[in-house]
């Protein structure tokens, strides 16, 4: 449960990482999220707080997908609970921990209701939390983290406050599609689409499937729209603090050539 920070992401030839045969539904998700790693830094340094090797405590990552940050940590000894509501994506990324140290859970973050209490972190990277449709449902999940986590465990959660709007039906120019070649066929993800509506943004993608590389017909054509709640780390702050939790800053994950900056949200148990 995951998007990329929108940008002027540049056309990445050769395919998304691990693809191999996997269902349409994982490929979009790599080719669109997969290959993001500016925010991976500050997710290590996070994670410190709950230690590596045999001493680690537990650390949970909501919206976990494909294992984009579970594995990056788990390659590092720490002991990370995967949380996702998409069975696929998790399946995935089971096979790829192999004998690493990792719990998958499929389940909503909005109801969540996992059998310990004792989290020393919970990471909520690619601006999930702006996916739970409402200050309610926000509220719903932060409360449920502060009962996971252990006294003192730390909250962080990527947001996404400045996104530039575009339209291509307008004559916008838009970003770059990102491309991979998946068993001789080619995958295009091209945004069309940001818009301020409320408070919501609302993202949109072409997805196509060519059959082979330099075919000029696609076999293959949808629509995708992702929205999310717009929203600041001051709101996130006050949201946190009235589900108990305690604020403690933010962190800027700078902006790339391909991807928006993001701002990581803290709040303490």
């Amino acid at each position: 449960m995951a998007v990329s920070p929108t940008s002027g992401a540049r056309a990445r030839e050769g395919g998304a990482p691990g693809t191999g045969t996997l269902p349409h539904s994982v490929v979009w998700h790599e080719l669109e999220c997969g290959s993001y790693s500016a925010d991976l830094p500050l997710w290590r340094e996070l994670a410190g707080h709950a230690g590596a090797g045999p001493a680690a405590e537990p650390l949970l990552d909501v919206g976990a997908g494909a294992g984009r940050v579970t594995l990056d940590l788990a390659a590092r000894g720490h002991r990370v609970i995967a949380l996702d509501r998409d069975a696929e994506l998790l399946r995935v990324l089971r096979a790829r921990a192999g004998a690493a140290s990792v719990e998958t859970v499929c389940a909503d973050a909005r109801s969540l209701a996992l059998p310990r209490r004792d989290l020393a972190v919970c990471l909520v990277p690619m601006q999930t939390i702006q996916l739970f449709a409402g200050a309610g449902n926000r509220l719903a999940f932060l409360r449920g983290a502060r009962a996971h986590l252990r006294e003192g465990g730390l909250l962080a959660c990527a947001i996404v406050t400045d996104v530039e709007p575009f339209d291509c039906a307008r004559g916008d120019m838009a970003p770059a599609p990102d491309r991979a070649l998946v068993n001789g066929s080619c995958f295009v993800s091209r945004p069309t689409r940001v818009a301020l509506d409320g408070e919501r943004l609302r993202i949109e993608r072409e997805r196509t499937v060519f059959a082979e590389e330099h075919s000029e017909k696609p076999w293959l054509r949808e629509r995708d729209v992702v929205e999310l709640d717009c929203l600041t780390a001051a709101r996130l702050h006050r949201e946190g603090a009235e589900a108990g939790l305690t604020p403690a800053g933010s962190v800027e994950v700078p902006a790339t050539l391909e991807h928006i900056a993001s701002e990581v949200v803290l709040l303490h148990a």
